[in-house]
């Protein structure tokens, strides 16, 4: 692989995460560039032998809008994204499943339910796993790490979420706390400092009741992150750290909150275990205390 070649695809995304900020970032595209994003993600070596106007003929834009979608999938320009391309084709392997990309219909089998969550599920953890920047979740880390106190917001699916998070933080001793009351989710925000840390959980990244006591953490000094399905969304304005999660195709018997909850619970997890591994020696022990204290309830 020519040098060229070999640094471009170094710093490019994999496949998968490719597609996943297509899906992620498609929403708040024009449609021509949704075009040309789908094309690209898609068919990564048809795309990879086009020139910049060979695909937008393809697509039916201009060559501005072909220039436009691969600065925002990343790329300096569309020569960098057609070299990636070529590099990201070759390592596609054959004979993969075929996909199931079929919405789950009202009269379908259960099995096919079953089969069709499952591939969505697995889709979307894949993405997001993909897709998120680990720099950004260090960082994340090492503020939870050394928090005096942790407050996360999240409202509807996303506060469980929420919760989700809190409950794991409490169990290797920190101090956390979950608001989806809006109220008290700023009357609380205001008694945060520099050294605490606010986290924001919304996929749409603009949820008011979440975005107002980010913003006044933020005002206030605390080191704030925002795990939302939205890089762009206002949510991130107020984020010092800004974690994306993926998400399945919506559809009327699989809203979004479903599959962005899978994804959320995913980054969610991962900030936990990051954080467990920097306190190691005070987390394992007051995990074990809480499993011992909790013992006797599981027991005849």
């Amino acid at each position: 692989m020519p040098n060229e070649l070999k640094e471009t695809f170094d710093r490019a995304p994999a496949p998968a995460a490719l597609a996943a900020k297509v899906r992620t970032l498609a929403p708040s595209m024009t449609r021509s560039m949704q075009r040309v994003a789908e094309a690209v993600a898609n068919d990564p070596a048809g795309c990879a032998a086009l020139t910049v106007t060979g695909l937008a003929e393809l697509t039916g834009t201009s060559e501005a809008t072909v220039v436009r979608t691969a600065r925002l999938l990343g790329y300096p320009g569309y020569r960098d994204l057609r070299l990636a391309l070529a590099g990201l084709a070759a390592q596609q392997q054959s004979g993969r499943a075929p996909a199931i990309t079929t919405d789950i219909a009202v009269d379908d089998p259960i099995a096919d339910v079953v089969a069709k969550l499952a591939y969505d599920e697995q889709q979307t953890l894949a993405d997001t796993a993909a897709g998120l920047d680990t720099v950004q979740l260090g960082a994340a880390v090492t503020a939870a790490a050394g928090a005096r106190r942790i407050d996360v917001y999240g409202v509807g699916a996303s506060g469980l979420v929420a919760q989700d998070l809190v409950q794991k933080l409490l169990r290797i001793g920190l101090i956390a706390h979950a608001h989806s009351d809006p109220h008290l989710a700023v009357t609380n925000a205001v008694q945060l400092r520099a050294g605490d840390v606010a986290i924001a959980i919304t996929h749409s990244g603009s949820t008011g009741d979440v975005i107002e006591p980010l913003r006044v953490a933020f005002e206030h000094g605390a080191t704030t992150v925002a795990i939302t399905g939205r890089p762009d969304g206002a949510v991130t304005q107020y984020a010092d750290h800004i974690l994306t999660t993926s998400t399945a195709r919506e559809s009327e018997l699989r809203p979004a909150a479903m599959s962005s909850r899978t994804s959320q619970l995913l980054v969610v997890d991962c900030l936990f275990v990051g954080v467990a591994q920097r306190t190691y020696e005070t987390a394992a022990p007051a995990l074990a205390a809480s499993y011992e204290a909790l013992a006797h309830r599981h027991r005849r």
